[in-house]
């Protein structure tokens, strides 16, 4: 099966003991990819985390709704952050794009030794609430699926599973991504749980069965047998919120003093989004007006 869009499916099985979610995300990891000019490893990484952040805002009521993943093992990679939105957008980004290691002793991309395992997991839900919800957990694989599992486990006391994956190509471009995410419901039997763990356990790479042409539906019924229960699905695709307008607001917040210095050394301004790299160039009138406009 061909997919001509990234989506997210929600299910349950086993008697409503487990709530399961899968998505593909090749369309969205490869615009990642294209727009920050990301090497093969750092493809791979802030594709596992962009997959985790698109699997998630299946998860969110509202429009609004947000969920914001930060990354930092202590490696090369330096930080990684995903943003996903109730409307199924999901951006990103990675503080060093450029990383090239030899493939691990498995023969893959050496994810682990870009991202680190000296840090933190990071998660913020902004509910519309009065307070955001944060939780946070230290790295303890670098692998991504590893350290979200223990995530849910610790930070949200849910028994999960996650298979994230992302498979890059040559020449840069990214041929298969997508992931599940696998929860344990309150009162699921033991039996319910140990099947999920066979399941997993005996599941082949993601990338592998997404190359195959098995798309989210079938890989939850590889999982979790022929009960599965969709119950919903969901588009997700790479946003970016960014605008001349929010940008403009960025350089007023420098003041009057810092504006008039800008002016003065470069008679310009440019300002480039870290989760899309679009460049946004403020000419010497705009910096004037905005300068003009500051009330510090």
């Amino acid at each position: 099966m061909t997919q001509t869009q990234d989506y997210v499916v929600v299910a349950t099985a086993k008697d409503g003991g487990i709530l399961a979610y899968a998505a593909t995300t090749r369309h969205l990891v490869d615009e990642l990819q294209r727009r920050h000019d990301t090497w093969p490893v750092v493809t791979a990484a802030l594709g596992r985390v962009a997959t985790m952040g698109a699997l998630l805002t299946a998860g969110l009521k509202h429009p609004q709704h947000e969920i914001t993943l930060q990354v930092q093992g202590g490696g090369p990679i330096g930080k990684i952050v995903v943003v996903a939105t109730g409307l199924g957008t999901v951006k990103g980004y990675v503080d060093e794009p450029h990383l090239d290691f030899p493939l691990n002793e498995f023969g893959k991309l050496d994810v682990k030794r870009a991202v680190g395992q000296e840090g933190f997991l990071y998660v913020l839900k902004d509910l519309g609430l009065q307070e955001p919800y944060r939780g946070s957990v230290p790295i303890v694989s670098g692998e991504i699926g590893e350290d979200f599992t223990y995530y849910f486990a610790v930070s949200e006391q849910t028994p999960s599973a996650v298979a994230t994956g992302v498979l890059v190509a040559p020449e840069l471009s990214v041929l298969a991504a997508g992931g599940l995410l696998l929860q344990v419901l309150p009162d699921a039997a033991e039996e319910v749980i140990a099947a999920v763990e066979k399941g997993i356990a005996e599941l082949p790479q993601v990338t592998n069965l997404l190359v195959q042409g098995e798309d989210p539906e079938t890989m939850l019924r590889r999982v979790l047998g022929e009960d599965v229960k969709i119950l919903s699905r969901h588009p997700v695709a790479f946003s970016c919120s960014c605008s001349r307008e929010r940008l403009g607001r960025v350089l007023l917040s420098l003041g009057k003093q810092e504006l008039t210095d800008l002016l003065e050394e470069q008679g310009h301004a440019e300002l480039v989004c870290h989760f899309c790299s679009e460049r946004y160039l403020f000419d010497g009138e705009e910096l004037r007006v905005l300068r003009d406009s500051a009330r510090y």
